[in-house]
Formats: C-alpha cells, sequence, structure tokens
C-alpha cells in the first residue's frame, strides 16, 4: 500500500527530468524556433548532467553560489566593519 504522506519529499518529474525544464518545452512549443529548440535542449541535458552527479536544482545553485562568492561568510556587512583609523 503506498501512502500519499510518504511521497511529499520526492521531486515532481516529467517523464523521466526534473519537472522544471518542462517551461522551456512549453516555451518551444508556444514559439516554435530554433532558438526555443537548442534552449529546451540545453536545458534538459544541465537538467540531467545535474541528476548524474546526483545533485538536485537547489543544490546546485547553492554549489555555484558557494562556488562564486566563497565558502568564507563574514557575520557582519563590509560596510558595518570597523575600518583602521590613524589619529596621528
Amino acid at each position: 500500500m503506498d501512502l500519499h504522506w510518504r511521497n511529499t519529499q520526492k521531486p515532481a518529474r516529467f517523464f523521466f527530468l526534473d519537472a522544471r525544464c518542462f517551461l522551456a518545452i512549453l516555451l518551444f512549443l508556444v514559439h516554435a524556433r530554433m532558438w526555443t529548440l537548442i534552449l529546451a535542449v540545453s536545458i534538459m541535458l544541465t537538467f540531467w548532467l545535474l541528476e548524474r552527479r546526483g545533485m538536485t536544482f537547489e543544490s546546485a545553485l547553492r554549489a555555484l553560489r558557494c562556488w562564486v562568492w566563497g565558502s568564507v561568510r563574514p557575520a557582519k556587512k563590509r560596510l558595518a566593519k570597523r575600518r583602521w583609523i590613524d589619529y596621528g
């Protein structure tokens, strides 16, 4: 017996891909051009590659943020930090 509450954390799927790639497919279906086809295929390929690495879309965004900004996150903003003052 498959209970509903046990499946609430499963990601939404569109066939074998993450359901977010359906927006690109929908864009292609509404505006069928070569560039929208390339965009949809590249988005589907990106989601597939992320799943092959064992990452979800959210974890990939967090990894990208850590790669861009670095792992050191100060507690205070840059403007709130005290500066050196020379009274001499």
